[in-house]
């Protein structure tokens, strides 16, 4: 992988500067105020640093660069060069616009070349992508094209699923609707069969699953 490679893969990496947790907390009381009620009070007094050390968790995936992620692989596989799947991978996100939660599940798969990467990598892979600010349409791309330019692997396929709580909890209020997205490189993108293959297997999971 080249230095323009790493590069674009490392650039939706947010600056190491940030506000510091006393500006934080501060802005949350701000919100509080604004949306009429008394940050002082019993309820809401420690509401301010809850919130940080929540965004701390939500937003994690700004600390997780994934090409450190996927570095570590395996050679040894006595020439298995047959589909890796992981399905069902639950996620949650926020959406960038209202930062109202997204939840869903993420179907990664990839054709070896000649290297596999541990399957908790690519969960984690899921994870540094999700826990960020975002738009389903972008985290399913970055997660594919990261596996795609680190791996370098036959192919890639990723779908992902989820419930969008922006437009279920306010705006249009409909609730129950699944947004599905995908994003197939090399050979499924390719190769008819090799996509049908990846979609029904991913289908028969949801079956056994209801």
């Amino acid at each position: 992988m080249n230095a323009a490679t790493l590069h674009q893969l490392k650039r939706d990496l947010p600056p190491s500067t940030r506000p510091s947790r006393e500006e934080a907390e501060r802005a949350v009381r701000t919100l509080i105020e604004w949306a009429g009620d008394d940050p002082d009070r019993e309820g809401l007094v420690d509401t301010p640093s809850r919130v940080v050390r929540a965004y701390e968790e939500w937003f994690a995936g700004y600390g997780i660069d994934p090409v450190d992620v996927l570095q570590r692989t395996f050679e040894e596989t006595d020439g298995y060069d047959e589909m890796v799947l992981l399905r069902d991978i639950r996620f949650e996100s926020f959406c960038e616009h209202h930062i109202a939660p997204i939840i869903g599940k993420v179907h990664v798969a990839y054709l070896p070349e000649r290297r596999v990467v541990g399957i908790s990598k690519l969960a984690r892979v899921v994870e540094a992508y999700a826990k960020r600010m975002q738009i389903q349409e972008k985290m399913t791309a970055q997660i594919a094209n990261a596996l795609h330019e680190v791996l370098q692997p036959k192919g890639v396929a990723v779908v992902v699923e989820a419930q969008h709580q922006c437009m279920t909890t306010r705006g249009i209020h409909k609730p129950g609707v699944s947004m599905v997205t995908s994003r197939m490189l090399g050979a499924f993108r390719d190769d008819a069969a090799t996509r049908r293959e990846f979609l029904s297997m991913i289908q028969t999971g949801n079956s056994a699953a209801v």
